[in-house]
């Protein structure tokens, strides 16, 4: 009788890139890029934050009036919504570090020029160069991170970026309290300090590695090659030469089938029938918390000196309100891979709505902190989901497009915000303004629940 042999099984796979970047446990590099990025994130915030501040003080020192300061705001919302929509683009052509540079030098540079305002004309003018720079960089940067990041914790190092903020934020409380609050000028000079951005992106731009995805989808392959090594070495997980190899070749039969396909489908957008049910929650998403974050915060140091209290005690409420941001993003971090990214932003949206109702009721010393840590606390964890979300929800040759569209859809909402508050406190006061936002936090609650749950699940290339 014939000897049967059973054909040789086909060799698994070649681990591509992705994967190997997937694999890797949280590293030197990692802590680099999670730092670097943080950093600038950080920057973002404590120019934005300063802004309040900056509102009440020169209303009270008859710079400008009431309505003139709540331009001020909104035209740095429409410059961040110009620069979140088109940085998005952008970055999704010349690459993820070029445009985290690029606009970090932007915002850095006017942001300086702005504490040297003759007018009110000329300070809106820089507020809206401030907010391209702005817009444009924070979905570049948490796109840049969560493509770097190990899958089982890429969402928790999005939420850990997204921190960061917390700790801008914090800065532009002690500036505000201390700088802006020391005198006639003293926004001036909290202007000044502003221009720290415009040093660093030199750290970033020759200091952060560039997408790997990205890299990739241009033919760099070399350099895309050297950029794993070197996140690989810090683990001391370097892949062998024959499996690389064998990874390219399955890769460009891969990218080959693929752009056959989407010759005969039509070109992949971010409103294609797979993706659109996606993008319609996260731009509702998105359009809310912006309504609501940027409504009440912007305003709250100037909603304070209205109640009677002095620039120093409002400005002093406002940075204890402000450190209930981080044990936010800390627990955010911790229930995006326990609970999962999709049920952590619709519990923390609903956490802020809540809070937001009781800060509107709140009437004494008390109480107004209190409510004003929990609006804290649950806001920024669901800024921190939803950065996360975002990156997770399309393939590499939109992922940019589709996060900075959504920022940029959202920024009309903030844009909105800062007028509105003065109508509806005419109308209906406090009480009205939080309850407002509380249903905008509501609303997007129930808007989450249109996101598929990503975790553990590879990007899509």
């Amino acid at each position: 009788m014939a000897e049967h042999h059973d054909p040789a099984p086909a060799p698994a796979p070649a681990p591509s890139r992705s994967e190997r970047l997937d694999r890797l446990p949280f590293n030197r590099r990692h802590g680099k890029l999670l730092f670097g990025s943080g950093v600038g994130w950080a920057l973002d915030a404590m120019d934005v934050g300063l802004v309040s501040f900056v509102m009440a003080a020169v209303v009270q020192h008859g710079f400008a009036t009431q309505g003139e300061a709540a331009w001020i705001a909104s035209i740095g919302f429409i410059g961040m919504a110009v620069g979140a929509t088109f940085g998005g683009l952008v970055a999704d052509r010349i690459g993820r570090r070029q445009v985290f540079a690029l606009t970090l030098l932007v915002y850095g540079v006017a942001t300086g020029a702005s504490a040297l305002s003759v007018s009110v004309a000329m300070l809106i003018i820089l507020r809206f160069f401030i907010g391209l720079g702005l817009g444009a960089e924070l979905p570049v940067a948490s796109t840049l991170v969560s493509e770097f990041s190990p899958r089982r914790i890429r969402g928790r190092m999005v939420v850990w970026l997204e921190a960061f903020w917390a700790v801008g934020w914090i800065l532009a409380a002690v500036i505000g309290t201390y700088v802006v609050a020391a005198g006639e000028d003293g926004w001036r000079w909290a202007l000044a300090i502003g221009m720290v951005p415009a040093a660093y992106a030199l750290v970033v731009r020759f200091g952060l590695p560039e997408s790997v995805r990205f890299l990739e989808r241009r033919g760099r392959i070399d350099e895309a090659e050297a950029a794993v090594r070197d996140f690989e070495r810090a683990s001391s997980m370097e892949t062998p030469m024959e499996l690389v190899a064998r990874a390219d070749r399955e890769r460009e039969a891969r990218l080959a089938k693929e752009a056959r396909e989407r010759a005969r489908e039509g070109e992949v957008s971010i409103w294609s029938a797979a993706v659109r049910k996606r993008t319609i929650g996260l731009w509702i998403v998105w359009f809310c918390i912006n309504l609501s974050y940027y409504g009440a915060f912007i305003w709250i140091p100037s909603l304070l000196v209205a109640q009677g209290f002095d620039l120093v005690r409002s400005f002093s409420f406002t940075l204890i309100i402000t450190l209930a941001q981080l044990p936010g993003y800390a627990v955010a971090a911790w229930l995006i891979e326990v609970w999962g990214r999709r049920a952590t932003l619709a519990t923390f949206l609903a956490g802020s709505a809540a809070s937001a109702v009781l800060f509107g009721l709140a009437s004494t010393e008390p109480m107004i902190i209190a409510a004003g840590c929990q609006l804290s606390f649950f806001n920024l964890g669901a800024w921190g989901a939803l950065y996360a979300i975002g990156p997770e929800l399309y393939p590499t040759n939109i992922r940019g497009t589709g996060t900075g569209a959504a920022a940029g859809f959202g920024r009309i909402a903030s844009i909105i915000a800062p007028l509105l508050v003065p109508v509806l406190i005419g109308v209906g006061g406090p009480i009205l303004v939080f309850s407002v936002f509380g249903a905008a936090f509501a609303l997007a609650a129930g808007a989450a629940f249109l996101l598929p749950e990503q975790k553990g699940l590879v990007l899509e290339d």
